[in-house]
Order: structure tokens, then sequence, then C-alpha cells
């Protein structure tokens, strides 16, 4: 009688971190990751970027990938060396994964089936580690290099939108040359106050790419608006000028499944006190909470059901991602941003809406992997 080699499990690298201003939350969304995931399914070799864009082997251990305390957690802390460095091969014909030392001889970790980056902000939501994998030929969790890219960058993000006639609120881009000029930035200041007497103060100041919240002020009039487009530019050369809109804060989960794309129940995000709007620290470390799903009626729910993937089908995503909207007075919605890689943090709006949309967070992280070994690399 003989007997069979029992069928290899596909092998998920978690990478996470990273060297963008949102580290900390990647660390956190890692570690909700590697709890869920299913390990009679899949192997799992976590895979921690340093906030100076080193790639650490780490720890397998969520339960110090969490905020304690309001104390961040860090690739750092969990790397397994303060040296040592894993190197993907660019190369299509290996998945085989070393592990090296300074003088020690590179050790092989094994092939990766698929990456799954739970990377937020630039340096990898923007299509850049999604660039590396490509011409690595491995597989992964999330939408390409364009969707990434655009998606990451709200200027061209609301350009798209509005090429597919999708409801986007009023901006302006301010680009790092017009604040640099030897003028002080004299001309570009003047037309965001022209923007403002059109559209009234206060306005939005926020970096073009970034996440979280990270960066972004409330500008109630040009005594503040310097410092505003400082803070902005601490985490973006580019900034985004936004007009404020009033009305509820929406969410929508949109999951890739077999037959297509589809919307969640959605979340609203209610008003937080003690917090001017929704900024990071309302996010992550006061634990605001939102309501899921949405106290909307059936005709608003289908709506912004069917927005939320209009939107992710403009930007060519795949996988998942997340959109937010605001529901105006007149009960009109408008597209305030899409994510292409949504925090997956325990409070996370996401997989809540999911949850309460009938996928679980285990089978959630499933569908997502099994999506991506579904694609192949490359054009498609």
């Amino acid at each position: 009688m003989s007997s069979q080699t029992p069928p290899q499990k596909p092998r998920v690298a978690v990478v996470f971190g990273g060297r963008s201003s949102e580290h900390a939350v990647s660390v956190v969304t890692a570690g909700a990751v590697l709890s869920a995931i299913d390990r009679e399914k899949y192997d799992v070799l976590p895979i921690g970027i340093t906030a100076d864009g080193r790639w650490a082997l780490t720890a397998d251990d969520p339960a110090r990938m969490v905020i304690t305390d309001r104390k961040l957690p860090s690739v750092a802390e969990l790397a397994e060396s303060a040296e040592g460095a894993v190197q993907l091969p660019v190369d299509p014909t290996s998945r085989e994964v070393v592990y090296s030392e300074p003088g020690s001889v590179p050790k092989a970790l094994g092939a990766v089936d698929v990456v799954f980056p739970v990377l937020h902000g630039p340096y990898g939501e923007d299509g850049t580690i999604q660039g590396l994998l490509e011409l690595s030929g491995v597989p992964y969790v999330g939408s390409g290099v364009l969707a990434s890219a655009a998606g990451m960058d709200k200027e061209y993000m609301k350009r798209v939108f509005l090429s597919y006639g999708l409801p986007v609120g009023p901006y302006e881009v301010v680009r790092p040359r017009e604040w640099e000029q030897a003028d002080g930035g004299a001309a570009a200041r003047r037309r965001i106050v022209d923007f403002a007497a059109e559209h009234g103060w206060p306005v939005f100041v926020k970096p073009a790419r970034a996440g979280s919240s990270m960066g972004i002020s409330k500008v109630d009039d040009v005594s503040g608006l310097d410092a505003a487009i400082e803070e902005a530019r601490r985490h973006d050369p580019k900034i985004l000028v936004e007009a404020l809109l009033t009305g509820r804060e929406i969410e929508c989960g949109v999951l890739e499944f077999e037959d297509g794309p589809r919307g969640s129940l959605p979340a609203e995000i209610p008003p937080v006190s003690d917090h001017t709007f929704y900024d990071f620290e309302a996010k992550y470390i006061d634990s605001a909470t939102g309501i899921v799903p949405a106290p909307l009626t059936a005709e608003q729910t289908a709506e912004v059901r069917e927005l939320a993937v209009r939107a992710f089908e403009a930007l060519s995503c795949e996988g998942l991602a997340r959109v937010d909207f605001f529901l105006q007075d007149d009960g009109t919605y408008v597209i305030n941003e899409i994510n292409t890689m949504p925090g997956f943090t325990p409070i996370s709006m996401y997989p809540r809406m999911w949850q309460e949309s009938g996928v679980s967070y285990p089978e959630l992280i499933d569908r997502l992997i099994q999506a991506a070994l579904r694609r192949s690399t490359g054009l498609r």
C-alpha cells in the first residue's frame, strides 16, 4: 500500500510596514491578517519592511503588532535581525525568497506562491511594490500598477472619476515647483485664496499621495494656510486643497468575487467628539466607531453600492477597495476617495462592512488570496 504525499499548501508572504508615514498602521493590519489567515490551508511567511526600506524576516507574532497605550508598533521591533535582509528574485522564472546577513551564506527560504502586500501609502499602495512583483512574476493581492498609482494620487483619481461621470468635489492642486518658486509660492497662495472665495472657508489641505488622514489640516482662513501647506508637504511635496463638503460620511467596501466585483453594505462615520474631522488619531488611537450598516434608505444603500463598484471599475481595480463618500444634504453622493488597500485593523471599516454583508474575516482573507492566485501577472 503506497502512501501519498499531501498536496503542498500555497505559500503566502504577508509584506507589511514600509517607508511611508502609515508604517505603524500597516503593521497593525498585518497582525490582524496573520491572526485570521487559515494556517491549515496556507503556509505563511511574514516579511516586514523597515521605515528605512530594509526587507526583514520578522516574528510571526500578531500579539506584538498592536497599538498599546497609544504606542505604535514597528517592523524594527519585530525583525529577527538588525541587519538581515530578505530578497525577492526579480526573475519571473523563480519565486525563491532568499535571506542574507553580513558575513553569512545566503539562505533560501523557499518559493512564494502569492504576496499579500498590506502596505499603506507611498512605497507600497501606490504601484511601486506592485511593479516589483510584476517583474518578479509573483501573483499578489489587490490592484495592479496603474490602479494602485492612480488610486493613491488623489489628483489623478479625481480626474479618472470625472472622466467616467462620477461625482467628485471641487479641488485645487499645488505642485512642488509652484510652492518652491522664488516668489515664495505667492501665485499658488493667491490661487487657493481665490478658490476659497468661490467655494467658501474652511478648506481642507492634504497631501496628494498619503492616506490614513496623515498631514490633513482644516483651514478656517488665510492666516492658517501656510502652516497647513507645510504640514501636508511633510508627507508629499504635491498637495491638494478641497472645498468643505457638508453631509454624512459613508463608506462602502468592494470585493472581487468569481463573477465580478460587488459592493458591501455601507458604513457611516459619525461626527467624532474632540476631533475637527476624522483624522489619524480618531481612526487609530481613539478608536472611533463607525455604524455598520449605515442607517440609509434601501434606495440610498443601493445607489452607494453601485457607485462604489463603478469607481472600482473606472480605475481598473482588482481584489478589493474601499470607496469613501459624502452623502450631501440634498441627497446626492460625492466620492471623497478610493483606497486600493484599505486597513484591516480590528476596528477598520472594510472587514466590518463585509462581516455585516455575510463575509467573515477569515473568508475575506481567503477570497482575496484565491482571487490573486487566479490572476496572472503581466498584461491582463
